[in-house]
């Protein structure tokens, strides 16, 4: 069974080296993507996007990133 104090200390080193690369650690929450609870919210959100009067100026708006995304991805790859 490893030493817990080896642990920290281990934990600790690849901190400190996270640090001197001048970065900080950061705890950061976000949605359970796995939770019944956040599909349901997703499903309800979706319907109230489909079900308004500017749908379709958001589809087109969507469809242009999409399109926009597409041709750089393609001039990048070639």
């Amino acid at each position: 069974m490893p030493d817990p104090s080896q642990n920290r200390a281990r934990v600790r080193r690849h901190r400190d080296a996270l640090r001197a690369r001048g970065l900080r650690p950061v705890q950061l929450w976000v949605p359970d993507t796995r939770s019944p609870r956040f599909a349901e919210e997703a499903r309800r959100q979706a319907r109230l996007v489909s079900e308004a009067p500017e749908h379709q100026d958001d589809m087109d708006f969507l469809e242009r990133v999409s399109e926009f995304d597409e041709a750089r991805d393609g001039d990048a790859a070639g």
